[in-house]
């Protein structure tokens, strides 16, 4: 992998790890079409994955750091007895979330690699991942707007389901954060809050995969090389993530109307393209 290809990655990494367009199913796809030398299944890609993704954790962190200072803090009851029942409820809602991609992605991880070595499957998910999207943001508009809740007043139901959404994104091409996105807006959330809350879902689930990641390179060799390349792009996907957060934030309060859209055509267009692109030349 040269020094550039690591980049253009790492930029990918950075944008398409929070927008809902899958960061996974672009990681398979770009050097399919570009028809780079690389093996996303090879000992060289781990520590450079690795990398990645703890770039865009400690990006998000660095965004919501406010948040889980708020949580925390609120939790030990700094901040009374009230904010303290709020705190810890958030806290639950998170776990509750997160459980469900633990379990799953534990059981099915080994079945689940064989898919990053064909990217037709994976430019299909990627169409898949748009029409979901599309049909999500039709069915709001359908049903038009529900009352306004806040993370604190989501039930442990909304928080499981969200959880089990969050499953799909195992299939490259799926998206992790637009598939939680979908599963809160189902839910009665607006595109704020379920973003927001597919955020801070985001941050436990990115830094499990780093640490599972670092975990198997425990007896692996990284030349001094590729060492160097993962961490400038690690630290290119954190800028380049940080940078998504604030963008998509904003996006989803100024756009409450149609704010997947864009996104779902987006997809659908990229599968199609790559499909077309990967079977016929």
């Amino acid at each position: 992998m040269t020094l550039l290809q690591a980049l253009v990655l790492a930029i990918v990494q950075g944008l398409t790890e929070l927008f809902p367009v899958s960061s996974l199913g672009h990681a398979v796809l770009l050097p399919a079409l570009l028809h780079w030398n690389i093996d996303e299944r090879g000992e060289l890609f781990l520590p450079f994955l690795t990398m990645l993704h703890f770039g865009t954790f400690v990006a998000l962190f660095c965004f919501f750091w406010r948040d889980w200072l708020a949580i925390f803090t609120g939790a030990l009851g700094v901040h009374g007895a009230a904010r303290r029942e709020e705190a810890i409820r958030v806290l639950v809602l998170l776990v509750v979330a997160t459980i469900p991609v633990v379990i799953i992605g534990a059981a099915f991880e080994h079945r689940l690699k064989i898919i990053f070595g064909t990217p037709v499957a994976v430019a299909g998910f990627l169409f898949l991942n748009g029409l979901i999207l599309l049909v999500t943001e039709w069915m709001r508009s359908y049903k038009g707007r529900g009352p306004q809740r806040a993370i604190a007043d989501m039930s442990a139901k909304d928080a499981l389901v969200i959880g089990l959404w969050q499953c799909l994104a195992l299939f490259p091409g799926i998206s992790r954060s637009g598939s939680t996105i979908n599963a809160g807006i189902i839910r009665g959330l607006n595109h704020e809050t379920a973003a927001r809350f597919s955020l801070l879902m985001a941050q436990p689930a990115v830094l499990a995969a780093t640490v599972h990641e670092a975990w198997q390179l425990r007896h692996m060799t990284v030349s001094h090389d590729m060492l160097h390349i993962s961490i400038i792009a690690a630290v290119v996907a954190g800028i380049t993530a940080l940078i998504s957060t604030a963008v998509l934030l904003r996006y989803f309060r100024d756009h409450e109307r149609w704010a997947l859209s864009p996104f779902a055509f987006y997809c659908m267009g990229a599968g199609i393209f790559s499909l077309l692109v990967l079977v016929l030349l």
